[in-house]
């Protein structure tokens, strides 16, 4: 269940084969070039952090439209970096290791040729819609593209990787590299195994977390949602369910949050931030594994409310900018209802 605690203290076992594995780094390949798979909201994001940080990157995607996106994305992501730099966590780095913007956006190549991203690519960071049959069919052609010794990590939100190991063809190089949306500001990177990932391949992606300016955090046996999602998922359910269930209206959900814990957004706003897509997902999914509890059918009623937001054209922010963005999702963009000088009484 996604509400479950993950496991805080590793068994001993656990400890003694990290140990046998950091000696095994040494003939581990180094990971030069990556290949960021689905060009959405946190493809976009992950694939010019990576560029960002010197590693070679391709960026794949099935339609041109999606690539032209991203490399929009990717270009008001540089200008954000003069703009603001020095106050992004993922961008304050030491002087000696200062950051590129501009060599990062060449560092991107964009294709929708599966082999022209993934054959020569070390590791690969998945980034497909949360739909367990997409995929399964996603990392089967990634298997016949990639090399090998090509990591393969997946960026699933609560999903497990012993739920893909069998269809990526690699399972002993194969595990998750969770990120919080939007990255550079929240610069956790989950690292979560499963029963047979090499423990190699664990250090290894630990190290690349490190490389990329995330924060490794260890998840020390699978569970869903890892230690973010677990706490966010249960979050966004309860607070959408009080607007499906005719309790209160979205703005005042989010009114109640941020005046009584202080804080800086509401759930609906953190809805559109991760768009309204991927919680829907989300919520369907587990909604169906758990349609015997509560929590189960208060997601289904939440994905079906989604649905319908969705097929208003409601899809949630894109930009990352509310007083620019024109698009409509919990809130209307720009200048949305919760940057007026009232919204909170």
């Amino acid at each position: 269940r996604i509400s479950n605690p993950p496991k805080t203290n590793p068994s001993p076992r656990f400890t003694w084969m990290r140990r046998t594995a950091l000696r095994r780094l040494t003939t581990t390949p180094r990971v030069r070039k990556v290949a960021v798979i689905g060009a959405g909201t946190l493809g976009q994001q992950v694939s010019f952090q990576a560029a960002l940080s010197g590693f070679d990157v391709a960026l794949l995607d099935t339609t041109e439209k999606r690539l032209t996106t991203a490399k929009q994305a990717h270009e008001r992501f540089a200008r954000l970096f003069v703009e603001r730099g020095e106050k992004v966590r993922a961008w304050r780095v030491p002087a000696e290791s200062s950051l590129s913007p501009q060599a990062a956006l060449q560092r991107i190549s964009y294709t929708t040729d599966v082999d022209e991203a993934c054959g020569d690519s070390d590791l690969l960071s998945e980034n497909v819609p949360e739909v367990p049959a997409v995929k399964t069919t996603v990392y089967a052609e990634l298997h016949a593209a990639a090399p090998s010794h090509c990591i393969f990590t997946t960026n699933s939100s609560t999903l497990l990787p012993s739920d893909f190991a069998a269809a990526t063809g690699r399972p002993e190089r194969f595990l998750a590299l969770h990120f919080a949306n939007p990255i550079f500001d929240g610069n956790i990177g989950e690292v979560m195994g499963h029963a047979s990932t090499d423990e190699a391949v664990f250090e290894q992606v630990v190290q690349f977390a490190r490389d990329i300016h995330m924060v490794p955090i260890r998840i020390e046996k699978e569970q869903n949602g890892y230690i973010c999602n677990s706490l966010l998922v249960p979050w966004l359910n309860s607070a959408l369910w009080l607007v499906t269930s005719g309790v209160a209206s979205p703005h005042d959900v989010d009114r109640t949050w941020m005046i009584t814990m202080g804080a800086p957004k509401g759930p609906m706003q953190v809805i559109d931030v991760i768009g309204l897509e991927t919680v829907r997902n989300v919520f369907a999914h587990w909604g169906e594994v758990m349609r015997d509890d509560a929590a189960g059918k208060q997601m289904l009623a939440n994905a079906a409310f989604l649905d319908a937001k969705l097929e208003a054209g409601c899809a949630g922010i894109k930009t990352g900018d509310p007083s620019s963005d024109t698009a409509k999702g919990m809130y209307d963009y720009p200048g949305p209802a919760f940057m007026k000088d009232d919204f909170l009484g």
